[in-house]
């Protein structure tokens, strides 16, 4: 399959993922109906600040992903849906672990049930690398044993289920994607490496961070987006989970320092206990094998390695620090 000229319907286009997608999907030719989350000011998120003629591209539906009818009305007449729309936040899904449940687990429901009597001709639903939990080996392949260490991971854990479950009883044509750590331009200040710099394009001498042991995977949000192309294109991903990482693995200490340096600054590093996750929550590690993705779609990161990581940082640290998009955070606030 390939999406030049398909009728791709992506939830969750407002969003950090789902916009880049959005618009890398504009320039591949699809036809793109954008889902975005309905609110009294009309806003569509990140599409708002998309090129005009990306806009005028698109035909933008707002609804609620928890409401069945609604997502059935915006699958209709698509040939391909990529589905984004969740709740991601780790530190909130201790707070409201039940919109959790109702977002990601119903929301994904209402989308493969949709697809299903609608006869969809390709779904990509999102996981995470949160599944798997702290990793008992690595690099992590797909059949590692999936581990709900957070609400929010146990929530994409029964989504996955779900989505996978309609593909065995069913024959639902669904692929899973499990992007590892995607950072990148937009990213909320939730997340580490936008909170590291913003903190420091403030002024901040000492950052505020949560643990610093912990390793992670970080995946550009290009190579992101080109995984979520390369897994739709591909007929060998349908029914399968495919793991989408840099296979790079570097500790929340040395990414900070390491944008510290890229950015010329001395700072100090300052553990803020409201950061912290509940110690058994905590994933220690995450490190992506990623050669399924190579094998079934020939996908691989174009930002994976220690160069590229330097590289996707340079593009992010420039992002962030242009005076305009700064604004739009508040670097001295805990954003949970």
């Amino acid at each position: 399959m390939r999406l030049n000229g398909k009728r791709v319907l992506v939830t969750g286009a407002d969003g950090f993922i789902g916009s880049h997608l959005t618009e890398h999907l504009i320039h591949l030719g699809a036809e793109v109906r954008a889902f975005v989350y309905y609110n009294s000011f009309n806003s569509w998120g990140w599409l708002d600040e998309a090129d005009p003629n990306i806009r005028a591209s698109l035909d933008v539906f707002s609804g609620d992903i928890r409401d069945p009818n609604g997502v059935r009305s915006a699958m209709a007449n698509c040939d391909v849906v990529m589905h984004l729309a969740a709740l991601i936040a780790i530190p909130y899904s201790y707070h409201s672990p039940d919109t959790y449940i109702d977002t990601n687990v119903k929301g994904t429901l209402n989308v493969v049930q949709a697809a299903r009597d609608l006869g969809i001709e390709r779904v990509v639903h999102t996981s995470t690398s949160e599944v798997y939990g702290s990793a008992r080996f690595v690099p992590i392949t797909e059949e590692h044993p999936l581990q709900g260490q957070s609400p929010y991971s146990a929530s994409k854990t029964g989504a996955d289920q779900i989505a996978q479950s309609f593909f065995h009883s069913f024959g639902t044509p669904v692929a899973t994607i499990r992007p590892f750590n995607t950072y990148g331009p937009r990213q909320s200040a939730r997340a580490v490496i936008p909170t590291i710099i913003t903190q420091i394009a403030a002024g901040a001498g000492e950052i505020k961070l949560g643990a610093t042991h912990p390793t992670r995977d970080f995946n550009y949000v290009r190579d992101t987006v080109r995984g979520f192309v390369a897994v739709a294109e591909a007929d060998a991903a349908i029914g399968e989970v495919v793991n989408i990482g840099s296979n790079y693995e570097i500790s929340i200490g040395d990414t900070a320092a390491l944008i510290a340096e890229q950015m010329g600054r001395e700072v100090v590093i300052v553990s803020d206990d409201q950061r912290l996750r509940p110690a058994g929550s905590e994933v220690e590690r995450l490190w992506a094998d990623n050669r399924k993705a190579f094998e079934l779609t020939g996908w691989a990161p174009e930002y994976g390695d220690r160069a590229g990581f330097g590289r996707g940082l340079d593009e992010t640290i420039a992002w962030f620090t242009e005076p305009t998009n700064l604004r739009r955070y508040k670097a001295g606030a805990y954003n949970m």
